[in-house]
């Protein structure tokens, strides 16, 4: 699966289960650990449990083996290692204290759709 299709795949996963604020980041050329982030924000760490799982389901439907996940269990955050696409699922204070945008600001960042029809 291409890249920038993996991260479309991702996105809808989350935008499935009421996801918010996902920002996609391309950071080819920037670091040698991935090539894209996609970061979203739930609302409990149940919710956010449960992005997880479901981007995790997806994208194995697809025959992505994912490398590995972290904070499955904690809820505050979880990522996704699926390769060349790393997925932070976060509540909104932990991701505001990491503030990981701001860490790749020179990088090229775009909304989800469903984010931009909100605001």
């Amino acid at each position: 699966m291409q890249n920038e299709a993996l991260v479309q795949l991702v996105v809808h996963a989350l935008e499935d289960l009421k996801g918010t604020d996902i920002l996609s980041i391309d950071v080819r050329g920037k670091t040698s650990v991935t090539d894209f982030m996609v970061i979203a924000s739930g609302t409990s760490s149940r919710h956010v449990k449960a992005l997880a799982d479901n981007v995790l389901e997806k994208v194995k439907e697809q025959g992505v083996r994912p490398l590995g996940s972290e904070g499955l269990d904690g809820g505050e955050w979880a990522l996704l290692d699926l390769g060349d696409v790393v997925v932070h699922v976060m509540q909104v204070p932990t991701r505001q204290f990491y503030d990981l945008e701001r860490l790749w600001q020179g990088a090229e960042q775009s909304r989800a759709q469903h984010a931009a029809d909100q605001e």
